[in-house]
């Protein structure tokens, strides 16, 4: 049903969850305190439904005096010569001396060895009344036992007096922070006795004021004197309203909760949750994909393909007779150890010996980095830009040897020889032979010239020429011609290989900006909504 409000346990369960994203990912107070209420939450919960009300006050309030009233005996004993309460004070309506008994079991929960046992009564059965030490005690001890146990209570009434129920302390201290606890907040102006009814609702109003200003409007406010009885069958009567919904604990649970989560939405950006993706724009992964491709030096790689492409295509399309010349000359993707490729498994199977990547492609890889960081990070509170850039550091240390293993495991382009080419291949040997057979004709010329016996064997000619000169002329004009022909095709095609297999790497690198870069910073997004959306669960 829409609007409706989240029970105790689902808060929690949100509130639980923000804590679990959060670990390890933020480094904020509020999440230490996320951690204690819910240890607290978890303790309460098992120790049962009874009402923990305790009375906090200054020295000299009234509060010890009005917990007896309350009490209906004298079971703490102000200070004669400094009035102060130096232990915390319990007494317990309802249950029985059973140690094991649940009241029993949530005071040393709360460590209150000092316990008293009312007759019981009805209306106020369940109710655990404590008197708390004064909470500007000039013993520290005192102070911050008052500090814990103000977090661990059910209700909390704060017992003023007419001199100093405008004290700063207590209300920047105490009253101001818990202005998300007004449904389990009571506020009484004590020892009204000591002025006229005039004076009462003078003090009354201008508290009343006070408290309006200060957010806690909801708070109950009541006039009371523990001395002469005044306003305490109204106090009592709240009490037992409280104790009979047997809901305090539940309420102080869900304030607490909401306190915290609304703590814990500070580092929520304004909208959340409704971000997805890494928040990287296509601009800046271009740039971190091109930043990374010269740091893992694709440009040397792609340069290297386009050489050992022409390489072998002019080695297959060159005259025969000087192709050996090329073997001189070692291949430059062999030499870098590249065109492997990878395994039937995926493996890659070598590494590269391309030089590590100098200052300027490392200088261009931080920059591309902190663009793509920096739009990831766009709109997130400062401590989850804190976590993106912990998490890019920690990604950029395996950075270099995943780019090396991305180039050695890019396949290249096929390595065999175009059929074009061994044709042309093919031509060239015959024309080699060609130039042979005139060679050797002419050679044979010689020797039968130098024995007198050149016009035993008739010369053939053509358009006056001899037919040996125009074989072995025609062949090596013909291959030189061929070879001039074909080393643009050979070159056009070392082009296209080197821009294929360039696509291919870039390709390779991509996926490592994505899986090393990239993941981790949608990841970081990811986590931020579903945090913010559990923060929001728990704070409805």
């Amino acid at each position: 049903m829409r609007g409706r409000t989240p029970p105790l346990a689902d808060r929690l369960a949100a509130l639980r969850e923000a804590v679990e994203v959060a670990d390890g990912r933020l480094e904020v107070p509020e999440l230490a305190q996320a951690r204690t209420l819910l240890a607290k939450a978890g303790a309460r919960e098992a120790l049962g439904d009874a009402t923990v009300v305790a009375l906090a006050g200054a020295t000299g309030s009234g509060k010890s005096t009005l917990f007896n009233a309350l009490s209906g005996s004298e079971v703490s004993t102000p200070g004669v010569r400094r009035p102060t309460t130096g232990v915390a004070h319990a007494t317990v309506w309802g249950g029985n001396d059973d140690p094991t008994h649940p009241t029993d079991r949530l005071l040393d929960w709360l460590q209150v060895p000092r316990r008293h046992r009312h007759a019981p009564e009805p209306a106020l059965d369940g109710l655990v009344l404590l008197d708390l030490p004064d909470h500007d005690s000039v013993r520290l001890e005192h102070r911050l036992e008052v500090d814990r146990l103000v977090q661990l209570v059910d209700v909390l009434v704060w017992v003023l007096d007419p001199e100093k129920y405008a004290d700063a302390a207590v209300h920047e201290r105490y009253l101001v922070p818990l202005a998300g606890h007004a449904g389990v907040l009571l506020v009484v102006l004590n020892q009204v006795d000591r002025l006229d009814p005039a004076a009462v609702r003078a003090c009354l109003t201008d508290l009343r004021g006070l408290l309006d200003r200060e957010g806690l409007a909801d708070t109950p406010l009541l006039a009371v004197s523990g001395r002469t009885g005044t306003g305490l069958g109204e106090l009592r009567a709240d009490l037992a309203r409280r104790v009979s919904a047997r809901r305090a604990a539940t309420d102080r649970l869900t304030a607490d909760v909401r306190g915290v989560a609304t703590a814990l939405a500070a580092h929520c950006a304004a909208g959340s949750p409704a971000h997805g993706g890494s928040g990287v724009g296509r601009a800046e992964r271009e740039q971190l994909t091109d930043a990374l491709a010269e740091a893992a030096g694709v440009p040397a790689v792609t340069a290297a393909v386009e050489r050992s492409v022409r390489r072998s295509g002019t080695a297959a399309t060159g005259w025969p007779l000087v192709r050996w010349t090329r073997k001189l000359r070692p291949d430059p993707l062999e030499r870098l150890h590249l065109g492997q490729g990878a395994d039937d498994d995926g493996a890659v199977v070598a590494r590269t010996s391309l030089p590590a990547a100098g200052a300027v492609q490392r200088a261009g890889v931080t920059r591309a980095v902190r663009a793509a960081r920096e739009a990831a990070g766009e709109g997130l509170p400062e401590a989850w830009r804190d976590e993106l850039r912990r998490t890019v550091e920690v990604s950029e240390e395996r950075l270099a040897d995943r780019l090396d293993q991305a180039v050695a495991g890019t396949d290249l382009g096929p390595q065999r020889t175009p059929l074009w080419q061994r044709a042309v291949g093919g031509l060239q040997w015959l024309l080699t032979l060609v130039a042979l057979a005139g060679a050797l004709w002419l050679l044979a010329l010689v020797v039968l010239g130098f024995f007198q016996l050149d016009d035993v064997v008739p010369l053939p000619r053509v358009e006056g020429l001899p037919l040996p000169t125009l074989l072995l002329v025609g062949g090596l004009l013909a291959g030189a011609l061929l070879a001039l022909v074909a080393r643009p095709l050979v070159g056009l095609r070392a082009r296209r290989r080197a821009r294929r297999a360039e696509q291919r790497l870039h390709a390779a690198v991509d996926v490592v900006a994505q899986e090393e870069v990239l993941a981790p910073m949608a990841e970081v997004r990811e986590d931020h909504d579903r945090y913010c959306a559990a923060v929001t669960r728990a704070r409805k």
